[in-house]
């Protein structure tokens, strides 16, 4: 390893260079203390929290250990209202919902405000200082970075290709994730209606590796020691797994999601905008399976998306469910995150 990855190591306070990505949905304060008094890294999702509940979220985190963990924010464009768009995804949706004797909302809101124009949540960072702070969907403004790294906090950073990795680097921040299109959740790429060349975990890893000036962590499919053994191999000084973590009973994964992940949709996991207006990875299920031509833009599609769930779970049926996954899904293992994360330090020697 380089001096500059053994310090970043160091830096994270990592007995095993292995990640919990930060899953909105899933991640919960005992999920990320589990993992991080395990010798790896846990992550809090606060994308899709406001800065009061992402301060409770931190605060409990820090109650269930004393190491360092990785507080997650989504850098996305804040949504421009599109009447006519968001009225015909209301109207592609009405079936769906008329299915569970429910409405779509009248009009669509946005519920995940973005870090970009979130100062409430910086003020909160800012007072409460997490050790380590990631960001997704792109980058905020400057004088946030700035702010951040003033205060002694890691920056991380998502990339999909390249050009993202430069821009990273140029930023200041300190590690980039190389986010390959096998991973699960929601694509980071910083232009969703831009073109994106769907690089792979392997290759898209190798080119930030050998052309960047920063630290790298591999992140999409891998689920075992093998897979973090060969992120590291490719120059990686650590892998990030989210899929490998949703099963574990510290998850908030429910009974729906848990079942589906068992199931043959594990084998046949989709790219799709459907659920929140965003290209993101998940389960096959009843929500995939809808024609996304229409979709409202992100955050705006996920209002609908959220509702449509909340009626169809109701009922019974869990297949309208956010059920994130990555390609390696058939791997998943149902453990207790302290035994996942020995088992896949185990592997990986």
């Amino acid at each position: 390893m380089s001096s500059f990855d053994l310090d970043l190591i160091a830096r994270l306070g990592l007995d095993h260079p292995i990640i919990q990505a930060p899953m909105a949905g899933t991640s919960t304060p005992a999920l990320a203390a589990a993992v991080c008094n395990a010798g790896a890294l846990g992550s809090l999702g606060l994308g899709s929290v406001n800065a009061v509940e992402g301060r409770a979220m931190i605060e409990a985190t820090n109650a269930l250990t004393n190491r360092a963990f990785n507080v997650n924010l989504f850098c996305h464009r804040p949504a421009v209202p599109d009447p006519a768009r968001e009225a015909r995804w209301i109207e592609t949706l009405k079936p769906e919902f008329a299915k569970f004797g429910a409405s779509p909302p009248p009009h669509l809101t946005e519920i995940y405000k973005s870090f970009v124009s979130d100062d409430a949540m910086l003020a909160m960072l800012l007072q409460i200082r997490p050790r380590i702070v990631s960001f997704h969907f792109g980058l905020p403004p400057s004088v946030k970075i700035k702010a951040l790294k003033d205060a002694g906090i890691l920056l991380l950073a998502s990339a999909t290709s390249l050009a993202e990795g430069r821009v990273i680097a140029a930023a200041g921040i300190d590690a980039v994730v190389a986010q390959g299109y096998e991973a699960g959740g929601h694509r980071g790429i910083f232009d969703p209606d831009g073109p994106d060349d769907r690089l792979g975990m392997f290759a898209l890893t190798r080119l930030l590796v050998q052309e960047l000036p920063l630290p790298v962590i591999a992140a999409g499919g891998i689920m075992d020691g093998a897979g973090i053994a060969a992120a590291l191999k490719l120059g990686a000084v650590a892998a990030q797994l989210g899929t490998a973590f949703i099963a574990c009973p510290e998850s908030a994964a429910d009974r729906g999601y848990r079942t589906a992940l068992k199931s043959d949709a594990a084998n046949h996991t989709v790219m799709t905008k459907a659920i929140s207006g965003r290209p993101a990875r998940c389960l096959a299920n009843r929500f995939t399976s809808l024609d996304a031509a229409n979709v409202a833009g992100y955050p705006l599609a996920y209002d609908a998306g959220k509702a449509l769930n909340a009626a169809a779970k109701s009922k019974g049926e869990f297949g309208y469910g956010a059920q994130w996954a990555g390609q390696g899904a058939p791997l998943s293992r149902a453990l207790p995150a302290a035994e996942l994360i020995a088992a896949l330090a185990r592997e990986m020697r």
